[in-house]
């Protein structure tokens, strides 16, 4: 069973192995079961109830899949670092405007011109299941880390 102590410290390791990377490949499943990935901006590091938030456009073609098939994964690539992290976990639709406001940062104004007081603006949370990633240090051996939901703690 995973403890409370174990949970931080792997939302911490995780936190760490993508905190200098800024953009991901964040891929949602269709109806029909075909793959589509995005590129995306995560807003802020891992919260400490291991999920990770990225801003969209409500009427995007991603939020529909999200809606119908909430599995998602968000892979993160560091070449520099030799450091390959991939993110499975499921997606909702958020759209609380203090969230919004806690997570802005201003480079995303090249994609919502209008900030937060774009129409059509929310916010894709991705609750973390599991994490698998490679890197220089561990000599590109896989390695593993679960999470369980909040309520197993």
């Amino acid at each position: 069973m995973t403890t409370s102590i174990d949970h931080e410290k792997q939302i911490q390791k995780l936190d760490e192995l993508i905190k200098n990377i800024d953009y991901g490949m964040f891929t949602t499943v269709d109806d029909d079961g075909s793959l589509h990935s995005y590129p995306m901006s995560k807003s802020g590091g891992i919260n400490s109830d291991a999920t990770i938030w990225f801003f969209t456009y409500s009427d995007s073609h991603k939020v529909t899949e999200v809606e119908h098939y909430p599995q998602v994964n968000v892979s993160f690539v560091s070449s520099e670092q030799q450091r390959f992290v991939s993110i499975s976990g499921s997606s909702q639709v958020v759209k609380d405007r203090n969230k919004m406001r806690e997570l802005w940062k201003p480079e995303l104004q090249t994609w919502f011109p209008k900030g937060l007081d774009e129409p059509n603006i929310a916010l894709l949370k991705v609750n973390i299941n599991q994490v698998n990633y490679w890197d220089s240090v561990s000599s590109f051996k896989p390695q593993k880390l679960n999470f369980l939901t909040p309520s197993a703690f």
